[in-house]
């Protein structure tokens, strides 16, 4: 089996709703992602990062070069091209199964040209018309995540009369709207996107309902590492600085697990692969249920 080819099978794993949650690892290429901003910046820092993550245990490894942050601006695209494909075709050639992390189908088509196996959109493919073609024809998993805005404007779109009901409603309006458009519904896995025009409070009514999601009929991948939303159960009093959340990253990627999360994208890696295979271990087996000693 070729390199390519054992990256594609690595990402199948998202598209399935049994088994162990998956852990994606982040690597932010931007000089202003709310967590580590400039962290990994230069391509050769950015490709040890992420090899560093495929050994603490990520499954795979997610690449932006545009930071989502609340009232972040966007970047050109050339800037965002010239961000992540060395980065991605450095660690695609190392065998780490690569995310392209982009609302762009002209970034998401050349990363996938230079390894990238699974495409991540914030935008769930609102940002740009030609996302859907541009996936449709990769073939590969799409990650569609609830979307109602850009950084800049995306608070003053947190209205809702139930949060959780109106984002599966919206989620399903767009699996119709890209299947339509000729993307393979078997191959999407949805994000109900924690903290992106929702308030910490709806945020935490997500996570909670988790399992409602499950309506959809796709995987679920949970975002939810470092967020602000986490402040207020740090013991620190002021909530910390985003790593001093990573504890509470992994109690959610734990729980999430236990409740049908299909990965969870975290930056801390090796605390939430312990989290996930805790939960895995955890879940009822086919002899519980029966009531035999394990």
């Amino acid at each position: 089996m070729t390199v390519a080819a054992r990256r594609r099978a690595a990402a199948t794993p998202l598209l399935t709703a049994t088994g162990r949650c998956q852990v994606m690892g982040i690597v932010n290429v931007t000089p202003d992602s709310f967590s580590d901003g400039g962290a990994c910046l230069e391509a050769d820092r950015a490709i040890e990062h992420g090899l560093r993550l495929a050994a603490d245990g990520a499954d795979l490894v997610d690449v932006g070069g545009e930071s989502t942050r609340p009232g972040a601006r966007r970047v050109p695209v050339e800037v965002e091209l010239g961000r992540v494909l060395p980065v991605v075709r450095g660690l695609a050639a190392a065998g780490v199964v690569v995310s392209i992390d982009t609302m762009r189908a002209r970034v998401a088509e050349a990363a996938a040209a230079a390894g990238a196996t699974v495409v991540n959109d914030v935008s769930g493919g609102l940002a740009d018309p030609a996302m859907a073609r541009c996936v449709a024809h990769l073939g590969t998993p799409y990650v569609v995540m609830h979307w109602r805005a850009h950084s800049e404007r995306m608070h003053a779109h947190a209205r809702y009369g139930d949060v959780v009901a109106d984002v599966v409603a919206e989620l399903a309006l767009r699996l119709d709207r890209l299947t339509a458009a000729g993307v393979n519904l078997d191959r999407i896995v949805v994000d109900p996107g924690i903290g992106f025009a929702k308030t910490a409070a709806q945020s935490w009514h997500l996570l909670r309902r988790l399992e409602e999601l499950a309506a959809l009929g796709r995987p679920i991948l949970v975002g939810a590492s470092r967020k602000s939303l986490l402040a207020e159960v740090v013991t620190s009093g002021t909530g910390g600085t985003p790593s001093e959340r990573d504890a509470a990253t992994a109690a959610v990627s734990a729980i999430v697990a236990m409740r049908g999360a299909s990965c969870v994208r975290v930056h801390d890696v090796a605390a939430s692969a312990v989290a996930v295979r805790t939960a895995a271990a955890m879940a009822p087996t086919s002899r519980d249920r029966q009531g035999e000693p394990g």
